[in-house]
């Protein structure tokens, strides 16, 4: 497998060299408590002084307070603590502080719930009201002029960690000028630095938190600006470190290796400019246009950084583009990475009016101002290559072949041969997919309703009509359908492979054998195919660590490796381990191989996917069917 090339920059970012040498450094020889007075503690204390006074720099601080703490989202609960007490103190002198906390609608979640959180807490009861963006992810400063006179707080961001849109900050100050606001405004900066030209004191930003993870230096590290004269209250009292102003014995490691990359940025000559950035962005979108027809980019690169690309492709999810890139080692995300868990559209791009695919099936490709030429060069080869492995077809190499289909909670299945497939009981969503499968294969997709069919006996005495499919014939019920071979007009329960639909289960004892295979239209037990006599509680599949699978491969000369990943993840990237090389059966083609496999039990088969689940499914419905020697791979390739 090839190495990982890593385009989630803006989730996180790898540490720099200088950086973890920095830390190191801070850990083995200078690993006093600054507060302590003496040799020890004032090397540390060196340390701390010089990074701050490197923030100050290049932040352009001025006067303002520059904190270290454990990282943006302490920052901005550290802001609006400051900012609501402060509105309740005013309030309590009688002053006019304004009712609304105004935040932008594509702000990170911690901005929005921080709001919520000390609005409840400290009582201030004011009403928390989103600032709606335009199509291209930038602030409604229309919108911003009506709600400025009421504001208490308002809260942006400098650049959208989904699509990079960088915001009108300068728009901004000029509204809040204009209206003679005295809301404190928190400007998150996390996706700034290093990125953007920043001059904080000579800017109306009262609080900008920044996270050093973002930009090459380790987690749990971060800075807090505060504007010279902007309210304070420390968010955690105790030990009086920081001046007071932020208690807790500090992250000395973490402070150095940011200095560290403060040094580099001060430098000039580490990070790449913003130029050339750009042009790096150009080639990876040329990549992504080549690779995808009909891709979309869904903020546009004139006011976004250049270091982030958002993108959607028709009629493909952003799950499977995952997936698919995944398989190709290039490691991108859908999103947030900090919501990357929940299954629902971007409320970023929703925000910005996009329609549903694209929300719904965004994948965002970040890099970080280390990237060099030689990592672009491959990135782009690998998107190229992912666009033929889309390219290719999963409706191919069975006679008969069975893939499921599925949408909406609900699976479909196509029955195919090399000329011909038929979709039975489609999710409504799928059928412009299934359309487009059977044409890219060269296939013709059937309707059983228009064929000529002939008529098959089966072994309850009833006759249903047939159409054949390779070597087998696909017979109609009432209440479903039945794959198998037919003998001289007669489909025998013995030569039933596969069933389909809800058919009663007194019927489908007399016309399938215990090991047909029932096709579900909707999971069963959280699994979507099993045998007629599949068991509930046969147990959990057999569980193999990465570490111990060498030596069950050793052991087992005979076992089957499978990987379970769809087609175009394989066609990314193939799966060998220990040397040997993965047999494909996508986890949608599972109930096609499932008789074969049954027939000989004592054959260990191990399944692997990308992360372990899928692979767990495919061992847990071969277990059900009484196959013992059923295992996957624990945490898949990504542990392997």
């Amino acid at each position: 497998m090839a190495p990982d090339l890593y385009l989630d920059a803006n989730a996180t970012s790898p540490v720099l060299p200088s950086a973890i040498a920095a830390a190191v450094e801070a850990m083995e020889a200078s690993f006093g408590n600054p507060s302590s007075s003496h040799a020890t503690g004032l090397r540390a204390k060196r340390i701390l002084d010089t990074t701050r006074a490197r923030a100050r720099r290049v932040l352009g601080a001025g006067p303002g307070r520059v904190l270290f703490t454990s990282g943006a989202t302490e920052g901005i609960q550290t802001a609006v603590l400051s900012a609501l007490v402060a509105v309740r103190e005013r309030r309590a002198a009688g002053e006019d502080c304004g009712d609304l906390l105004v935040y932008g609608a594509t702000e990170h979640k911690a901005v929005s719930e921080s709001l919520a959180h000390w609005n409840r807490l400290l009582g201030t009861g004011l009403t928390l009201q989103p600032l709606p963006v335009d199509a291209a992810g930038r602030h409604r400063l229309d919108v911003l002029r009506d709600l400025a006179p009421r504001a208490a707080m308002v809260c942006t961001m400098a650049a959208n960690n989904e699509t990079g849109a960088i915001s009108d900050l300068d728009g901004i100050a000029r509204v809040l000028r204009a209206s003679g606001s005295k809301a404190c405004w928190m400007v998150d900066c996390v996706q700034a630095l290093g990125k953007l030209p920043l001059d904080l004191a000579n800017t109306r930003i009262d609080y900008a938190p920044f996270s050093g993870h973002k930009l090459h230096a380790p987690k749990g590290i971060g800075i807090l600006y505060v504007r010279d004269g902007a309210p304070y209250t420390p968010l955690m009292i105790g030990g009086g470190q920081e001046g007071g102003q932020r208690s807790g014995t500090e992250n000395m490691a973490g402070i150095a290796a940011l200095g560290a990359v403060l040094a580099a940025l001060e430098e000039g000559t580490t990070f790449h400019t913003h130029a050339e950035l750009a042009a790096m962005r150009d080639r990876l979108a040329a990549a992504l246009r080549d690779a995808f027809p009909g891709i979309v980019f869904n903020a546009p690169f004139e006011h976004t950084l250049p270091t982030t690309l958002n993108v959607a492709v028709p009629g493909v999810s952003s799950k499977d583009l995952l997936d698919l890139f995944d398989a190709a080692g290039l490691r991108v995300s859908a999103g947030s990475a900090c919501s990357a868990a929940k299954a629902a559209p971007s409320y970023v791009l929703d925000a910005m009016g996009l329609p549903l695919w694209r929300s719904g099936g965004a994948v965002r490709l970040s890099i970080g101002p280390l990237a060099d030429d030689a990592f672009v060069d491959a990135a782009c080869a690998r998107i190229r290559r992912c666009g033929e492995a889309l390219r290719t077809s999963p409706l191919s190499g069975g006679h008969p072949g069975v893939m499921q289909v599925s949408g909406d909670g609900r699976h479909g299945w196509i029955v195919f041969d090399g000329e011909t497939c038929v979709a039975l009981d489609p999710p409504p969503g799928q059928v412009e997919r299934i359309a487009a499968l059977a044409r890219d294969a060269g296939l013709r997709l059937a309707d059983f309703d228009a064929a000529e069919c002939a008529t098959v006996a089966l072994d309850d005495g009833s006759h249903a009509p047939c159409m054949p499919i390779g070597g087998a014939v696909l017979a109609r019920l009432p209440d479903g359908w039945l794959l198998g071979e037919a003998q001289e007009g007669r489909l025998p329960r013995t030569a039933v492979r596969q069933v389909f639909g809800a058919i009663d289960a007194t019927r489908l004892a007399q016309i399938a054998h215990d090991g047909a295979v029932i096709c579900h239209g909707t999971d069963v037990d959280g699994l979507a195919c099993a045998t007629v006599n599949a068991l509930r509680d046969a147990g959990a599949p057999g569980q193999l660590h990465p570490d111990a699978l060498d030596v069950f491969l050793r052991r087992h000369a005979d076992a089957l490796l499978v990987d379970v990943r769809e087609t175009g993840e394989a066609a990314a990237g193939a799966i060998t381990l220990h040397g040997r090389a993965a047999h494909h059966v996508p986890l949608s083609r599972l109930a096609e191989h499932l008789p074969a496999w049954l027939s000989d039990p004592a054959r260990p088969i191990v399944f692997v996917c990308r992360s372990g689940n899928r692979s767990a499914k495919a061992a847990l419905c071969l277990r059900r069917a009484g196959h013992v020697q059923a295992w996957t791979l624990v945490g898949g390739l990504a542990l392997a």
